[in-house]
């Protein structure tokens, strides 16, 4: 790889480094300190959605093509008259963790510094607005103290509702690699047995909802076990009394604590114990901390603890929040919450908006916070927001009650969306514009540990697709604000940024980037990655915080916070009996609007399913493979069914993932409901009341087409990957030459089944047809070829047939070349397809399959992990396949004992 672009991967928020070469190779930056060349394989696969296959790529107006000029008129005239007509808190930005930095910026002061709302929230209040406000409420601001070196010089790490090992794999690598290096403990605080508890040495599956209950006993023990830093909290914190206070009332003994948690009182015994023995401890919480009705005061049961014991700011030791966005910690330092200002300064904060006003020359600065995402789009609902535009984000699939939020867009008299594929959010828009995607635009992203690197363009964007800042601030301008939406680039808005965040500081405000203010456009473009606190005159990046205090408050001093258990928002009850866990899975990324487009991310996980504790499939007459309703009071779907035994019973799992696109099952947020946590405004993902009822299962079936279809039948489900290999491994490449579609019908076959073949094969005119039928097996197969080419194959099976379908790699050869006429009788017989049998993918990053796996552990008499990597690659890069490869070699042990 020569003459390679030195950016940084757009997916979770470690901040991986990336080397892109010019002809679009992408390998991981070894010099880059978040991953040390590492990546996962997300990550790994990122040259695969370079294709511009589906791209939008030219600005629409109801529809149909626009110039930028004209689109831009058009949004201009429609948010000026609506301000004008109903005042500026009926229109509103709803932006994502996606942006850039510099994004983010041009948005936020077009929207509070200009036109003077506070109507500008983001995705993130869905992932990361509970740990920015138990932060807040804790540390006086939005800080994560530690670093990822703490990871690897603690002794004990807890994992608190976070899957590391799927969700930030390299990440977890590090973790991993510091277990065999040094024996750190592993504690996960899961109510799931996920991938990142394998190896631990304590899992502790409790109820959701209870970490509050959990964590306040732990409060309680390392008061009674004397392991409280006194001297610290004297020194540099507030309020220990009450929150002690208010832990002894919700977990005043082991047995309440049990009781609370649905733990064993062995496992809770365990875990304090374990806790109060080990200074070198990190908590590392995520989404199942935080995407809770009480997701702040499960935040600030955890920083008590740490502060208690004055674990904090020091090696090896602390709690940290790791991000779900590449950019959601950017987006935060610039104010893209709705209930923040920029730089880290808030509504409420003395002398903030008065500084702010002066800066920007803003006389029309907003001066209370806006909506949150959640009553933001109820706001569009009601018709009380009236113009909105939504950047890099899919609100209809990923917001909960998503049908709810598609009504509110449908009604609301002017959308606009910018992004780069049309999604079910572009669909209900009345302007739609062409977004420069990752690799075509420039600019900064902050990653968990707070260190900024540069996204840099290693290709030119398609059609006329433009950066986001570039469209607000063309907005900023026909709104008559030219002189103040004068950028000439990313560079030009970084450093405004970062003058602002030194301007007038003094150190209150611990976010200070003001050394970066005076770069030039070199400068800029050769910056490397580094952490903040970054003041103007320092001479290193920043590192830990508040080992001895100097907390951004009044008076310098953390903050205990008194944290009384609530337990869920909604129950189940006897007509919901189950809840409802949302979260995601290892190879997919948010929407899928990048990650769905790859075939070798399809193959882990090809279709959305229900996860059920064994116990509980068998009481509801659930079968693996087999079709399941879920309802609860917000909508409901259908869903193929998954037994894991790793599921708490009473609880049922679902990837938030898929979308109209990919499945008939549509988005998992139609079901969730709307509580929100009452400080930090986000919204329960994890505790949805719903039930279950089987579907039964009349036949199967297989469609490959050329197209992307979304088929439409009585009683039909269905799940869409993308097949093929890519056409090139470099920029611009194709990423698969079809699609495949697992057919699954609850209603019989009709005795007709023209009709129903005529839908699926949507074949164009003239098209020939080639048919094989054996109604007394209960198999039916049927092509259509196009100038000899195969355009889509349909393979039919009765449920109970003794037949089997083929896989869709074995489908997806014949897609490739022309069809001899001799050889047409033959083509579905089934003799082309043997030779390739279908496998679940286990390693993505090799391609290496579970059948591939379990036959060379047998035949090899491999013992090890390390032995698999050595012979087929898999587990030797990203390591999020190596709890299922462990899984395997248990199996192939347990086989040779009971052989033997």
């Amino acid at each position: 790889m020569t003459h390679a672009v030195r950016t940084t991967c757009p997916y979770c928020g470690v901040g991986c480094g990336v080397l892109a070469a010019p002809d679009g190779t992408l390998k991981g930056d070894p010099a880059h300190p978040a991953n040390r060349g590492r990546l996962c394989v997300k990550g790994a696969a990122l040259g695969e959605t370079l294709s511009e296959a589906g791209r939008l790529l030219h600005p629409t107006v109801a529809g149909a093509r626009a110039s930028w000029d004209a689109a831009l008129d058009l949004v201009a005239a429609r948010f000026r008259a609506t301000i004008a007509e109903h005042g500026p808190d009926s229109v509103a930005f709803y932006v994502s963790g996606q942006c850039l930095t510099e994004d983010y910026y041009v948005a936020n002061k077009l929207m509070k510094g200009f036109i003077g709302s506070g109507n500008i929230d983001t995705n993130s209040r869905l992932c990361m607005a509970s740990s920015v406000a138990g932060h807040s409420r804790a540390f006086g601001a939005d800080v994560v103290p530690g670093v990822y070196e703490d990871l690897e010089e603690a002794d004990l790490v807890v994992l608190v509702g976070s899957n590391l090992a799927w969700c930030h794999p390299v990440l977890h690598g590090r973790l991993q690699a510091a277990r065999a290096a040094r024996g750190t403990q592993l504690v996960v605080i899961d109510p799931r047995g996920t991938a990142s508890a394998d190896g631990a040495e304590l899992h502790l599956p409790l109820l959701p909802g209870s970490d509050v209950a959990l964590f306040a006993g732990l409060l309680v023990h390392l008061d009674e076990a004397g392991a409280l830093d006194a001297a610290w909290i004297a020194a540099h914190a507030e309020g220990f009394e009450a929150a002690l206070a208010a832990a002894r009332e919700t977990a005043p003994n082991l047995f309440r604590v049990a009781a609370l948690t649905g733990l064993a009182l062995e496992e809770i015994r365990r875990f304090y114990a374990l806790f109060a023995a080990t200074e070198r401890s990190v908590t590392v919480y995520s989404q199942g901390v935080n995407q809770s009705a009480a997701g702040t005061d499960k935040v600030n049961a955890i920083l008590n603890c740490h502060l208690a014991t004055g674990r904090i700011g020091r090696p090896g030791m602390g709690p940290f929040s790791v991000t779900g966005q590449p950019n959601a910690m950017g987006g935060r330092e610039v104010g893209g919450l709705a209930n923040q200002l920029a730089a880290h300064m808030r509504f409420d904060m003395p002398g903030a908006l008065d500084r702010l006003r002066r800066f920007w020359g803003a006389p029309n600065l907003a001066t209370r916070p806006g909506l949150k995402a959640v009553e933001l789009f109820e706001a569009v609902r009601e018709g009380r927001v009236k113009a909105l535009w939504i950047m890099a984000t899919n609100p209809a699939d990923s917001l909960p009650r998503a049908g709810r939020v598609r009504e509110a867009l449908a009604a609301c008299p002017f959308v606009v969306v910018s992004d780069c594929w049309e999604t079910d959010t572009t669909r209900l828009a009345h302007v739609v514009l062409p977004a420069a995607a990752w690799g075509e635009k420039g600019g900064t992203v902050t990653n968990s540990e707070r260190r900024i690197s540069r996204q840099r363009p290693f290709r030119a964007p398609p059609g006329e697709a433009r950066p986001d800042w570039w469209m607000l601030a063309e907005l900023g301008r026909r709104l008559g604000w030219a002189e103040a939406f004068a950028w000439d680039g990313p560079a030009a808005i970084f450093r405004e940024h970062a003058a602002l965040s030194g301007f007038e500081n003094g150190g209150e405000r611990v976010f200070d980037i003001s050394a970066m203010a005076g770069l030039d456009e070199a400068g800029y473009e050769a910056m490397q990655p580094f952490r903040w606190p970054l003041p103007a005159g320092a001479t290193a990046e920043g590192g830990r915080l508040f080992a001895q205090g100097g907390f951004p408050t009044p008076d310098g001093r953390a903050r205990f916070v008194a944290t009384p258990f609530r337990g869920l928002a909604v129950a189940p009850d006897a007509e919901y009996p189950l809840l409802l866990n949302t979260g995601r899975l290892r190879d997919q990324w948010h929407t899928m609007t990048r990650t769905g487009q790859v075939p070798r991310l399809a193959q882990h996980s090809p279709v959305p399913a229900a996860g059920f504790a064994p116990g509980d499939a068998a009481r509801l007459g659930l079968a693996a493979g087999g079709l399941v309703r879920l309802a609860s009071p917000h909508g409901e779907t259908v869903l193929r069914v998954a037994i894991e035994p790793g599921q708490r019973p009473g609880e049922v799992f679902v990837p938030m993932h898929w979308t109209d696109d990919f499945t008939s099952s549509g988005p998992v947020d139609r079901l969730v409901g709307a509580a929100t946590d009452p400080v930090s405004g986000q919204p329960e993902l994890k505790a949805t009341p719903v039930r279950a009822e089987p579907l039964p299962v009349r036949w199967r079936g297989l469609l490959l087409h050329r197209r992307a279809l979304r088929p439409e039948a009585p009683g039909l489900h269905w799940s869409r990957v993308p097949v093929g290999q890519p056409v090139g491994q470099g920029m611009g490449q194709g990423v698969g030459q079809g699609h495949v579609l697992e057919l699954t019908g609850a209603l019989p076959l009709p005795a007709e089944l023209a009709p129903l073949v005529e839908a699926l094969l949507a074949a164009p005119a003239g098209a020939e047809q080639v048919h094989l039928a054996d109604p007394g097996r209960g198999t039916w197969r049927f092509a259509a070829l196009v100038e000899g080419r195969v355009e889509a194959c349909l393979f039919l099976l009765r449920e109970g047939s003794r037949a089997s379908l083929p896989g869709g790699a074995a489908l997806a050869a014949l897609l490739d070349g022309l069809v001899a006429e001799a050889a047409r009788p033959g083509l579905l017989a089934g003799r082309a397809l043997a030779a390739r049998p279908a496998e679940r993918n286990i390693c993505a990053c090799f391609g290496v399959g579970v059948e591939t796996l379990r036959a060379c552990i047998r035949d090899r008499r491999l013992t090890t992990a390390e032995a698999v990597g050595a012979a087929l690659g898999a587990g030797s890069n990203c390591g999020s396949c190596l709890p299922e490869i462990r899984a395997l070699l248990c199996e192939a042990q347990d086989e040779t004992e009971v052989a033997a």
